[in-house]
């Protein structure tokens, strides 16, 4: 699978962990199907079983924007960039 997807968000560029995922997606179902996975600094931190959870776990540790939620499931489906803002 190519892809030559680019993500910049202000100064935090989440690309290299969206890359990692897809680069090692087929191993990462082996382990975490199902599960949406914390990716940081290009490394599974942790699995949740939902990403509500997955982000305010992890936001206790690391600063948010500094890693990548990511649904891990094959294929494509689940490949969809998502941001959330409080600004209304």
């Amino acid at each position: 699978m190519e892809c030559l997807w680019r993500l910049k968000v202000g100064k935090n560029d989440l690309s290299k962990e969206f890359a990692y995922y897809i680069a090692n997606q087929d191993e990462l179902v082996k382990h975490h199907n199902g599960k949406f996975i914390v990716i940081k600094d290009q490394k599974v931190i942790d699995s949740y079983d939902d990403v509500r959870t997955a982000v305010e776990e992890t936001s206790k540790i690391h600063k948010r924007g500094t890693f990548l939620v990511q649904k891990c499931s094959p294929g494509e489906e689940d490949l969809t960039m998502t941001f959330h803002s409080r600004v209304a």
